[in-house]
């Protein structure tokens, strides 16, 4: 099933959007847990620019049955408009119950290392930043912390429980928070890069691979934020 059609579901005879839900955090602190920490990463496909991860967490005892939280219209970040996720972004930023951190990983760093390993070491930043800096909580198995991550593969050497959830933007709302932040975070550091290569088209693009993109990479090569290792890119070099 295609990632967009998973976000629609079929009720009362009509597709409904569906919005990402509080449950598996209800469940995960049913069973104990008490932090429950929802990380994303922005930016991995892109040809340039870094990766920018957001690791977040709501104090859930403090969220009411009809909280304002959960009517800010939180869902996948690449299913809002540019105005609705800054508008979420700030609620997010403004609201003392969320606490979150950001991380990223560098053009360079992601051609030194690769991009998977670039976007595990900024989502290990970023939860280790807030555990240790924001909460105080030793980072070890025993803390009644848990981290969710969106996609299908564990972050090495955290050491703290976690749980990987295919299409987490789509279906856990801490995870679609983080989402959203990420990119709003990672959209404002193209903005400023356009800037200093106006030729490229970055506050359009963001640096993925759209039409216009391509068509300045042919003609002027790539900019020092290019990612070089990317195939698409290393074959203008």
């Amino acid at each position: 099933m295609c990632k967009w059609y998973s976000q629609w579901k079929l009720v009362n005879g009509k597709f409904t959007l569906m919005f990402p839900t509080k449950n598996l955090e209800h469940k995960m602190l049913q069973v104990g847990y008490k932090n429950i920490i929802g990380v994303d990463e922005v930016g991995y496909g892109a040809l340039a620019g870094p990766v920018v991860v957001c690791a977040l967490m709501i104090d859930w005892k403090r969220v009411k049955k009809n909280d304002a939280l959960l009517k800010l219209g939180v869902r996948d970040s690449k299913q809002l408009t540019a105005a609705e996720r800054e508008r979420i972004a700030l609620a997010l930023r403004n609201d003392p119950r969320v606490t979150f951190q950001i991380a990223s990983a560098s053009p360079a760093t992601i051609d030194r290392i690769n991009i998977l390993l670039a976007a595990q070491g900024a989502m290990r930043r970023a939860v280790s930043r807030m555990m240790n800096h924001e909460l105080r909580i030793k980072l070890d198995k025993k803390s009644n912390s848990i981290v969710l991550v969106d996609g299908n593969r564990l972050i090495p050497k955290l050491k703290l429980p976690q749980r990987t959830i295919i299409g987490g933007d789509q279906k856990v709302f801490t995870i679609a928070c983080a989402s959203i932040i990420a990119k709003v975070c990672r959209d404002q550091i193209m903005i400023r890069y356009a800037k200093t290569y106006p030729q490229y088209g970055f506050a359009k693009h963001k640096g993925y691979g759209t039409k216009e993109h391509f068509a300045w990479l042919t003609t002027i090569g790539p900019s020092l934020i290019h990612r070089r290792s990317f195939t698409l890119t290393s074959k203008l070099l």
